[in-house]
C-alpha cells in the first residue's frame, strides 16, 4: 500500500518542469546581484547620490521580500502557473523601464517593479516543484537543483553582468531579462501544470495583506537606516517599532483567521524554524560579501567589470558541486550533522580573508581560496536547509513554506548589504588618512570608495593616484572585519542546527 501511494503520483513531465522552474529561478536570482558589477558604470553615467545608490541596490530585494507572503497566498487562490506567467509579464515591463532609464529614480522604480515581478515568480517555483515531485528522494534532488540554481545564479550574476557591461553598458544588464523571460513563458505555458490549494477558498484577507507588506518593508527599512544612520538617529527606531507592531498584529491575525495568508504555525516545528534560521543568517553574510567583494575587485584592485565577475567564479562553481552532493550526504548522515558542518565550513570561508590579511597580506589568491570554501559550505547548508524546510511543511501549506524560505533568502541578502555594508563603510571612513582636499571633494571621498574613485579620476596625475591608493587601502582594511561578523552569524546558525534539529529527522524518506 505504501509503495503504491509513493509510486502512483509520479508526473512524467516532472524533469521538464524542473528545467523550466530552474530557468525561471536563475533569472530572478541573477537579478539580485547582476547590478553589482554594472553599478560603477551606472554611477558614472547617472551620478546618483549616496542614498539613491543604496536604494538602487536594495530596493529589488526589499520589494520582493515584502511581497512574497502575499504572492504565495495569491498563487494558492488564483493558480500558481497563472501567477508565474503574470510575474514574467511584470518582469519584462520593468526591464524595459530600466533599459530606457535616464535618471537614478527611473532605475529605482524599475528595480522595485522587478521585485514585484520576482515576488510573483519565486513562490510559484517551489510550490509547483513540491506538487510535481511527490517522491521524497526525487524531491530532495530537485530541491538540490533549486538551491544550486538560486545560489549559483546570485554568484553568476556578476559574471554575466561583467560580460554585458564591458561591451554594451549597464543598460544591457536589464535587457538580458527579455529573451530569457520569453523562452520561460513559452515553455511554461506548454508544460507547467496548474495547481491551487484546497484550503484557499474564502474571503481574501486584505487587512493581512496590508499588515504583511507594510510591516516587512518597515522592518527592512529600519534595519537599513540603522546601519546607515547609527543607533542615535530616531528614524530607524521609529521604523523598527512600526514593523514590530504591524508584524505582531499580522501574526496574531493569521493564527485567528480561517484562511490565513501565512501558516505561521509552521514555526512551531523545530525542523522548520531551524531550517529558516539556517538560510537567513548565512544569507545576511553572503549578500554583504558578494557586494563588498565585487566593489573591492573594481575599486581596490582596478579590475574591469568582466574581470571582477570572472574572479567570483570559485564561489558558484563550488556551490553547485556541493549542492549536488548534499542529497547523498543527507541519506547517509544525520541531518543536523550535515547542516551544522556545512555552516561551519561557510563560517571558515568567511573568516579566511581577515586571517590572510593578518599574516600574509590580502590579494586575489586569498580571496579565491575563501570564495571556494564559502561556496562549498553554502552549497551544502542551503540545500539541506531547503529540503528540510519544504519537507517539514504539509503539501497544502507549501506556499507558506516557500514564501518563508524565499523571504529568508531575499531579506537576508538585502539586510546583509545594508547592515554589514554600512559597517564596512563606517570602518572605511575610520581608516582613511588625513587628506589634503577641499570640503566637497573630501566629503565625497568619505562617502564611499566609489565616489573616491570618481574624484581620483577627475583629479588625475599623482594626486589622483595617491587618492585612489589611500581609499583602496582603507576599503581593504574595512571589509574583512565585516566578513568575520558574517562568519559569526553562520556559526550561530550551526549551533542552532546541532541543538534543535531532531536526531531522527529524515526528509529524504517517504512517510
Amino acid at each position: 500500500m505504501h509503495a503504491r501511494r509513493t509510486a502512483a503520483p509520479l508526473d512524467p513531465r516532472r524533469w521538464i518542469v524542473l528545467a523550466i522552474l530552474s530557468g525561471s529561478l536563475l533569472l530572478i536570482s541573477m537579478d539580485t546581484t547582476i547590478l553589482n558589477v554594472a553599478f560603477p558604470s551606472l554611477v558614472g553615467d547617472l551620478r546618483p547620490g549616496a542614498v539613491q545608490q543604496l536604494w538602487i541596490i536594495d530596493v529589488y530585494a526589499l520589494a520582493l521580500s515584502g511581497l512574497l507572503v502575499t504572492a504565495g497566498a495569491l498563487g494558492d487562490r488564483w493558480g500558481r502557473k497563472r501567477l508565474l506567467m503574470a510575474g514574467f509579464g511584470i518582469f519584462c515591463a520593468a526591464s524595459l523601464i530600466a533599459v530606457f532609464s535616464t535618471e537614478a529614480w527611473h532605475v529605482i522604480a524599475a528595480r522595485a517593479l522587478l521585485g514585484v515581478g520576482g515576488a510573483a515568480i519565486m513562490p510559484s517555483t517551489l510550490s509547483i516543484l513540491r506538487s510535481v515531485f511527490t517522491d521524497a528522494k526525487e524531491r530532495a534532488f530537485a530541491l538540490a537543483v533549486w538551491a544550486a540554481v538560486f545560489g549559483g545564479g546570485m554568484a553568476f550574476g556578476p559574471v554575466v553582468g561583467g560580460l554585458l557591461v564591458q561591451d554594451h553598458g549597464w543598460h544591457s544588464a536589464f535587457l538580458l531579462n527579455l529573451p530569457v523571460a520569453a523562452v520561460m513563458v513559452a515553455a511554461g505555458l506548454r508544460y507547467l501544470p496548474e495547481s491551487r490549494s484546497v484550503r484557499s477558498a474564502g474571503r481574501w484577507d486584505w487587512w493581512g495583506v496590508g499588515q504583511s507588506i507594510v510591516g516587512m518593508l518597515a522592518l527592512a527599512g529600519g534595519i537599513k537606516q540603522l546601519g546607515k544612520s547609527g543607533v542615535t538617529a530616531p528614524l530607524p527606531w521609529v521604523l523598527l517599532a512600526v514593523a514590530a507592531a504591524l508584524l505582531t498584529v499580522f501574526v496574531r491575525r493569521q493564527l485567528r483567521v480561517d484562511n490565513p495568508l501565512l501558516q505561521v504555525r509552521l514555526f512551531a516545528k523545530p525542523a522548520f524554524s531551524v531550517a529558516s534560521t539556517a538560510i537567513f543568517l548565512p544569507m545576511v553574510g553572503m549578500g554583504a560579501i558578494l557586494f563588498l567583494v565585487t566593489q573591492w575587485f573594481q575599486y581596490g584592485q582596478g579590475y574591469t567589470p568582466l574581470e571582477a565577475g570572472l574572479r567570483l567564479l570559485p564561489a558558484p562553481l563550488a556551490l553547485i558541486c556541493a549542492s549536488m552532493t548534499a542529497p547523498w550526504l543527507m541519506q547517509r548522515f544525520a541531518i543536523r550533522h550535515v547542516l551544522g558542518a556545512g555552516l561551519v565550513v561557510l563560517a571558515a570561508g568567511m573568516a579566511l580573508p581577515w586571517t590572510f590579511q593578518q599574516f600574509a597580506g590580502l590579494g586575489y589568491p586569498a580571496f579565491a581560496v575563501a570564495l571556494t570554501v564559502m561556496g562549498l559550505g553554502a552549497g551544502i547548508a542551503t540545500t539541506v536547509a531547503s529540503v528540510t524546510l519544504i519537507s517539514a511543511a504539509p503539501a497544502d501549506e507549501v506556499s507558506s513554506a516557500a514564501a518563508i524560505e524565499e523571504t529568508c533568502y531575499e531579506l537576508g541578502s538585502a539586510m546583509g548589504v545594508a547592515v554589514l555594508g554600512s559597517t564596512a563603510a563606517a570602518l572605511y571612513r575610520g581608516n582613511l588618512p588625513v587628506l589634503d582636499l577641499d570640503g566637497p571633494a573630501l566629503a565625497g571621498v568619505r562617502e564611499s570608495v566609489g565616489e573616491a574613485a570618481h574624484i581620483a579620476e577627475q583629479l588625475g596625475g599623482t594626486v589622483g593616484q595617491g587618492l585612489i591608493e589611500a581609499a583602496s587601502h582603507a576599503y581593504t582594511l574595512a571589509i574583512t572585519p565585516a566578513f568575520v561578523l558574517a562568519g559569526l552569524l553562520a556559526l550561530a546558525a550551526a549551533a542552532t542546527a546541532w541543538t534543535m534539529i531532531p536526531r531522527d529527522l529524515r526528509p529524504t524518506e517517504n512517510h
